[in-house]
């Protein structure tokens, strides 16, 4: 069976990915997979196109999954007729929860199997006894009065051609960034890594990059959650990016071209599809067009773009919940941290005042999880949104494409030291909602 084992070794790697963002329980996961590599095998045979190779084994990868679901359904059956016509959990979001509590208990159950626990239309069928096209029914009358309840665009509404870069400031304008006495709090962190948007149904922003020092606006987004979606079977929302280009472009030789190129490249707008589940943010496909081709690419597509979007083991995602762990260690300018290449924790409590508003944050540091060489700071406030962005290059980053150490780039940038090397502040990022 060397045909198998090479056609498994292809796409491995994308159908665990595809079952472990499927089942939260690892273990449950694992045993899946083995029961999907033995059915694979043993059909092996009987499979005429080679090439469908990775479609097939996902749909027997579907189908192990939809047993796991119905075994955990007979082992907690959820009797819908029965259930009360008020909510008794406490609620998690409240724009959210507040338009969830004025509909009857049997939509709020859809809702919340469908897109928090990410059931299939199928596999809430067979938790709950009913027919798929009852399911089907109330899921759509659910939907229509979720959305007369709740205040997220209507239909025909165009917020992203209405909303432009005079939510930010042209200039970035002076801030304070001084730290506050007692520990740091925990916090929700719930916006996707480097996008600052979370996704879930309303939610949408603009944010922009500053150049240092000139402190320039170079370019924003305009970002807004348009509606659920779903990518090989696993349910999320679409979040839709549009870029706003920089009223004039950097100059010859300023090194924030490349990140401007970077961010946008030639790009006119990016669509992701992104979820919450389990307790972490994950980036399940990312499309984008430029120069008037679409191109899309999704978690089963290996390291190209696990490289740019993916997050964790198995593209696990950005954990959600987080307090300081004492991972990383700052005092001042001074940033250590023992025995860990890469490594995100939360340093501290700080208080940023930001066009005359103190905001009280905790720093979540970033030291080269994104990328070797760049540390980055994240001043999130107490309902876990960004108030501030920065990020430092090591003196020596990328050295091969600019000739010249980031201290001799950029010179008048503040500086600090990580594990005793010298990294210099680059740009910023600044959020308006």
């Amino acid at each position: 069976m060397d045909e198998f084992e090479a056609l498994l070794k292809s796409c491995r790697t994308g159908v665990e990915r595809w079952v472990k963002a499927r089942v939260s329980s690892r273990a449950d996961a694992e045993d899946i997979l083995q029961e999907t590599w033995l059915a694979a095998f043993r059909s092996f045979p009987s499979l005429r196109d080679k090439g469908a190779f990775l479609p097939w084994v996902l749909g027997i990868a579907r189908r192990k999954c939809a047993d796991w679901y119905r075994a955990c359904a007979r082992r907690r059956e959820v009797p819908l007729e029965s259930l009360p016509e008020q909510a008794e959990e406490a609620p998690d979001y409240p724009l959210v929860e507040e338009a969830l509590d004025t509909l009857p208990e049997r939509d709020r159950l859809m809702l919340r199997l469908f897109y928090r626990e990410m059931l299939s239309q199928k596999e809430i069928s067979g938790l709950l006894h009913i027919p798929e096209g009852t399911v089907k029914s109330r899921m759509s009358a659910a939907r229509t009065r979720f959305r007369a309840a709740y205040p997220f665009p209507k239909k025909g509404e165009t917020d992203m051609e209405q909303n432009n870069t005079g939510k930010l400031p042209g200039i970035l304008p002076e801030y304070t960034i001084t730290r506050k006495e007692g520990p740091a709090f925990p916090v929700l962190f719930e916006e996707m890594t480097g996008w600052f948007i979370i996704p879930r149904l309303g939610e949408k922003l603009t944010w922009g990059m500053y150049d240092l020092p000139s402190r320039r606006l170079d370019v924003a987004y305009e970002m807004r959650v348009t509606g659920p979606a779903s990518v090989h079977g696993l349910e999320g929302v679409a979040i839709q990016a549009a870029v706003i280009p920089p009223g004039e472009q950097p100059a010859d030789g300023d090194p924030i071209s490349d990140a401007v190129e970077a961010s946008t490249g030639g790009q006119e707008e990016w669509t992701f599809i992104a979820q919450e589940k389990d307790g972490y943010t994950r980036f399940l496909s990312a499309e984008h067009i430029e120069n008037g081709v679409r191109t899309l690419s999704t978690f089963l597509d290996g390291e190209e773009f696990m490289d740019n979007w993916g997050y964790g083991e198995d593209n696990r995602g950005m954990p959600v919940d987080l307090k300081p762990l004492g991972k990383i260690r700052r005092e001042g300018s001074s940033v250590t941290a023992a025995g860990q290449d890469a490594v995100m924790d939360i340093v501290g409590r700080y208080e940023v005042t930001l066009e005359g508003t103190a905001y009280d944050t905790v720093c979540l540091m970033d030291l080269g999880m994104y990328m070797q060489g760049i540390v980055s700071e994240q001043y999130l406030d107490r309902d876990g949104r960004t108030v501030l962005w920065r990020r430092f290059n090591r003196d020596d980053w990328a050295i091969d494409r600019y000739g010249e150490k980031w201290s001799q780039l950029l010179p008048e940038n503040e500086q600090i030291t990580v594990n005793g090397q010298t990294y210099v502040h680059w740009y910023d990022c600044l959020c308006a909602r």
